[in-house]
């Protein structure tokens, strides 16, 4: 089920005409674009399969950033783009010249971590004339590591999140979705042809509580284990978010940048763990940060929605460049951790090792199975 109140855009962009090819791209502030995209290539995510990529593959669809058009890019099958784009559909015949309404092409993506979408985009950028006439999106939920052939499978149910909706050219499309599920794989359908340049899938991630018992100690804030941002104080140069990402940063916009402050003030980040938790060691990293890392750093935390905070780190002097690693004294109970930066600056990975505690571990079960799971 989609939101009317979505901005939406249908027809032809105009063909190009030099200069910024982004200047006539269009787009809108979509409510949802805040949450983890869960079709995050960081995250694990995949095109594993497509009917057709005839003109540009498939994996384009989950690059980072946003799509690049080279007006000169061509190669011996025609104009080379930056996503995904199929071959121009026929009828039967001669005297069934045009595609049936049925006619449709398809790619099966994998989600990096399993969750509840709130809010998809299918952003054509760049192609004008050649985007798809509707689009469509269906999901599921299964365990395991599916082939595309188990997904395709005939006793596979697929749930429509996005029915058949027309969309624009060169422009960043927007679904708001209504569905209290988990799921795990998305089927994009292009009506009949067409190409996307780029596919976001924004929402909660929902872990595996069997997985996360079989771990036992792992990071309770981290985004694949189901920790989230729940807010920061600046967000200028780079997401909060960075911040909680698999791995290590490898270059200084992959972490968490503050502008400069010029008051007395200082900057912060607040997070909500996978579920109440013990966190027994903390690592705060500044790789990459150089010139411009945090100078101090303390961390706190609260036990519930409306708890007391309480210091778990004092504030203690960072390094550029440095993965810093503390052992806590013993185990310290917590829902959500704040760290604070002092004046400014930025941090690449926020680590928080420990185990969820037994009332969260039934909330985070409990949750699972709400969910479908």
């Amino acid at each position: 089920m989609t939101d009317t109140a979505i901005p939406r855009f249908a027809g032809d962009a105009s063909p190009y005409a030099g200069g910024d090819p982004y200047a006539d791209h269009r787009t809108a502030d979509f409510p949802f674009t805040h949450l983890v995209d869960l079709a995050d290539r960081r995250l694990g995510a995949g095109v594993i399969a497509a009917n057709d990529e005839f003109f540009a593959e498939r994996e384009n669809l989950l690059k980072p950033g946003p799509a690049v058009f080279d007006p000169e890019h061509f190669g011996h099958k025609g104009k080379i783009m930056d996503g995904w784009e199929t071959r121009r559909r026929r009828g039967a015949g001669a005297t069934e010249p045009h595609p049936t309404p049925d006619d449709h092409d398809w790619a099966l993506v994998r989600l990096g971590a399993p969750g509840v979408i709130r809010g998809i985009v299918l952003d054509t950028a760049h192609f004008r004339g050649n985007y798809p006439q509707a689009i469509s999106v269906e999901a599921v939920s299964l365990p395991g590591s599916p082939s595309p052939e188990d997904l395709l499978a005939p006793d596979v149910k697929w749930t429509v999140l996005v029915p058949r909706t027309a969309v624009g050219g060169h422009a960043a499309n927007g679904f708001a979705v209504d569905a209290e599920q988990r799921f795990t794989h998305l089927r994009i359908n292009q009506h009949p042809d067409g190409g996307i340049a780029r596919l976001r899938v924004y929402g909660e991630v929902a872990p595996d509580p069997a997985w996360l018992d079989a771990l036992g100690t792992f990071d309770l804030a981290a985004l694949e284990n189901g920790g989230q941002v729940e807010d920061a104080s600046d967000r200028f140069y780079s997401p909060a978010t960075n911040t909680i990402q698999p791995g290590r940063s490898r270059k200084m916009d992959d972490g968490w940048e503050t502008r400069r402050r010029r008051d007395k003030g200082n900057d912060w980040i607040r997070y909500r763990l996978a579920a109440q938790s013990e966190i027994r060691a903390v690592e705060i990293d500044t790789a990459y940060l150089k010139g411009n890392s945090a100078g101090w750093a303390s961390l706190s935390v609260r036990d519930g929605e409306d708890g007391d905070w309480a210091e778990l780190l004092p504030r203690t002097r960072l390094q550029p460049d440095t993965n810093h690693r503390f052992v806590l004294d013993g185990p310290v109970r917590a829902t959500h951790v704040r760290i604070d930066i002092f004046p400014d600056g930025g941090i690449s990975r926020l680590r928080l090792h420990g185990s969820l505690t037994e009332g969260g571990a039934d909330a985070l079960a409990a949750r699972h199975r709400e969910l479908g799971g």
